[in-house]
């Protein structure tokens, strides 16, 4: 277990230290930031924010288009801004595209629909427009492409790889997709190899010290491409225990800052690392690959879940070995800090 390394990682993160500036300059600075679970990834970028915004706050950031939601990588779905999301996709997309190609082909999605349905879908969403995929689903059949959920599901993700749509407006708890060229109109291009020393450098700014390995799997890129990447950027090497760290630059100072931390399920503090040594997770600790995870002093220390209801939110914090007096003050904090975001009381219970 190697502390100083999660100690810097907390850091270049931003979870040990808010960062003063609104959600699309942290998606920024992280590079991408997984967004499957949608409520609780708008607590991953609340809780790395300084000014402490809200829950309405990170919605109403992602419904304005500030931050977008896309199949970008590994292929899950990310947030991503505006201006990064061509020349990442043009990056990372032809990988996605080749670990996906023999689900379509299972699903009995050939070329000649993936490229008709994207195209019918710039059609539909011309003009400033956002549908549902269900919306989208119902022009295909009035196409005459009938299509079973898991197939439209395939499509929608082809159209996102492609550049072609990305995420809407909410339309009250659904989801839209809209156009990339009318949410993002001024989305960057770049070289291929500028592209790669764009995401290494973002990804070991932010997420490091880190191994070759876990950009790897963060990225879905492939070796080579990643020390091509480390090359370009100069990163430099820490060998810890016979594992290789890399980081952008030397270690930053550390402030003083809360410990106890309550991070939400696919955090990329957890998730965007494959090497496991400096803040080991995972079924050997209960499991927190895939659970919210209770962080004290940069170490999983447990769990969290909550039930939400009639206003209220239930937190019910099971720690993985007794809590001092002074976690257990850090883990009132941070239940205190969620009951903030979701801007309703909040009953905390430690089992």
């Amino acid at each position: 277990m190697h502390r100083e390394i999660a100690a810097e990682r907390l850091q270049n993160q931003y979870i040990a230290r808010g960062l003063r500036a609104e959600p699309a300059a942290l998606v920024a600075h992280l590079g991408a930031v997984q967004a499957q679970e949608y409520p609780f990834a708008r607590w991953a970028l609340a809780l790395r924010l300084a000014h402490g915004p809200t829950d309405a706050d990170i919605g109403a950031a992602f419904d304005a288009g500030q931050i977008l939601r896309t199949h970008v990588m590994r292929p899950t779905w990310h947030f991503v801004t505006p201006a990064d999301i061509r020349w990442m996709l043009d990056l990372t997309g032809p990988r996605v595209h080749r670990t996906l190609a023999s689900y379509t082909r299972r699903g009995g999605i050939d070329s000649r629909m993936l490229v008709r349905a994207t195209s019918l879908f710039e059609r539909v969403l011309g003009g400033g427009g956002s549908l549902t995929r269900a919306e989208l689903g119902a022009h295909l059949t009035r196409a005459g492409m009938l299509v079973s959920a898991m197939q439209l599901g395939f499509i929608t993700m082809y159209a996102e790889l492609e550049a072609v749509v990305c995420s809407g407006p909410r339309r009250g708890k659904q989801f839209t997709y809209a156009l990339v060229s009318e949410r993002a109109p001024g989305a960057r291009t770049m070289s291929r190899d500028e592209a790669l020393a764009e995401l290494t450098g973002r990804y070991v700014t932010s997420h490091g010290p880190a191994t070759i390995r876990d950009f790897v799997w963060w990225s879905g890129l492939t070796v080579s491409d990643t020390r091509r990447g480390l090359e370009m950027i100069g990163a430099k090497r820490q060998t810890l225990d016979g594992i290789d760290y890399w980081r952008a630059t030397r270690p930053a100072s550390r402030a003083p800052a809360a410990h106890v931390h309550f991070l939400p399920i696919y955090d990329e503090y957890l998730v965007a690392y494959r090497d496991r040594a400096a803040v080991p997770h995972g079924a050997s600790t209960i499991g927190v690959t895939f659970r919210h995870a209770l962080v004290i002093e940069g170490q999983v220390a447990g769990t969290w879940n909550t039930r939400t209801s009639r206003g209220r939110c239930d937190v019910l914090v099971t720690p993985s070995r007794r809590l001092l007096r002074t976690e257990a003050s850090g883990v009132e904090a941070a239940a205190d800090r969620y009951a903030r975001f979701l801007k309703c009381p909040v009953t905390l219970t430690i089992g």
